[in-house]
């Protein structure tokens, strides 16, 4: 089954422009951002700046449930999404990340007791994070991935199911069955969700996992450069709990990772009536932070073009550091497709690609050192010290400035 299929899947009550929550069911939601026209894909492979800026693109209209403090575009299409076409997500090419992931897997086998016991992951990429739970102690690990390839070698322990977990593989019993990095793709999680929860029974001792990006931080930064079409479902810790509850688990553990960039939940099969974590904010407080987004993000927006318009016109050459997700979302959400020749990414595949909707060729961190910036906007801030090292590393020394520092205190 490919990943269109699969949303489909889990899209059976989401439509173009739909008001209700597709988390809680609620019908009292209202649009408060909106942006037209964003490349449909972030981190696919574009090998022609022709084909970049030609590539498929949707609207992003995203909405808020007064009802559970959920957010999604409400424009979202799964037809216009595919991912099995040169899609690049890893993240597994920087040591911060790797380092990250290491200690998440050391983590979650502590946390959760499972040396000598059985992982599932659902959307397991190559495998990477399940050969690191296995090194920390996990008996053996199944990663399911509808779009893995058909040549694609499991590391050791680890085995691959090419489809997506279901009711069809309940009769397996796992101790842990966890999601990194895949929720936020899904257009119905409250149906992903009930699926889940009964695949996996009625176990009391069974963990259910997720980890996504953490929606309250894009709020508080105004962060327009991690809204993009690909990531149609966003998350608060509150509104987390409230849709496994909703689906029948009861949260046990309730977190923040990586800068605060993601959340993480923790839960088991029960009766999804427990009282909220601590950790857990209101729908009034996510309200608040709706508004105070709404209200100033398009100054932001403007406040980026004019700076970064003044440095290119005062001849300084600026280059983005991040030819992912964030930058096609930073790139495309200002639109700017002159002046800004290059993003720069670890990833070598992405070397000598382009970035979707604006066409900057995407290169590595090499490049830099014949071409000299002035100045390198990076996309994630919990990279800056590796960038920075780099920088020095090739004598290097432009103003380094992380997207989340406002033009206007530069």
């Amino acid at each position: 089954m490919n990943e269109v299929a699969q949303m489909r899947e889990f899209s059976s009550t989401v439509t173009v422009g739909g008001s209700i929550c597709p988390a809680c069911g609620g019908d009292r939601s209202r649009v408060f951002y909106e942006v037209e026209g964003v490349p449909t894909h972030q981190v696919r492979l574009v090998r022609t700046h022709a084909a970049a800026l030609a590539c498929p693109k949707g609207d992003i209209r995203l909405r808020f449930c007064r009802g559970c403090g959920f957010i999604w575009n409400g424009a979202f299409d799964p037809n216009l999404v595919r991912y099995e076409e040169d899609y690049e997500s890893t993240q597994a090419v920087s040591p911060t990340f790797n380092r990250f992931h290491d200690l998440l897997a050391q983590e979650l086998v502590e946390r959760y007791d499972l040396k000598g016991k059985e992982v599932f992951e659902i959307g397991c990429g190559q495998g990477e994070f399940l050969s690191l739970v296995c090194a920390h102690g996990a008996r053996q690990a199944t990663g399911f991935d509808p779009v893995l390839r058909d040549d694609a070698t499991p590391p050791p322990g680890v085995t691959f199911v090419k489809d997506w977990y279901s009711e069809a593989y309940g009769h397996h019993q796992p101790d842990f069955i966890g999601s990194k990095m895949v929720m936020e793709h899904i257009p119905d999680p409250g149906r992903f969700l009930g699926i889940l929860r009964r695949a996996i029974g009625d176990r009391p001792e069974a963990i259910a996992f997720a980890m996504m990006p953490e929606v309250t931080r894009i709020l508080e930064l105004r962060a327009f450069w991690d809204v993009y079409y690909e990531h149609c479902s966003y998350f608060s810790l509150g509104s987390l709990a409230r849709a496994f509850r909703a689906a029948g688990f009861d949260v046990v553990d309730l977190w923040r990772d990586f800068d605060d960039q993601y959340a993480l939940i923790g839960a088991r099969p029960g009766t999804g009536s427990g009282p909220p974590l601590p950790a857990e904010e209101t729908t009034e407080e996510m309200a608040r932070k709706v508004d105070a987004f709404a209200d100033r993000v398009r100054t932001d927006r403007a406040a980026w073009c004019r700076w970064l318009y003044q440095e290119l016109a005062d001849g300084r050459r600026v280059v983005v550091w991040g030819g992912g997700s964030k930058g096609v979302a930073f790139l495309t959400t200002l639109g700017i497709r002159e002046g800004i020749e290059f993003a720069v990414d670890v990833n070598p595949n992405r070397n000598g690609t382009y970035i979707a909707g604006t066409g900057q060729r995407i290169v590595t961190p090499g490049f830099l050192a014949g071409y000299h910036p002035d100045v390198v906007v990076v996309m994630n801030p919990i990279y800056l010290e590796e960038i920075r090292a780099e920088l020095v590393r090739m004598g290097l020394a432009p103003l380094l400035l992380s997207v989340e520092t406002p033009p206007e205190a530069v």
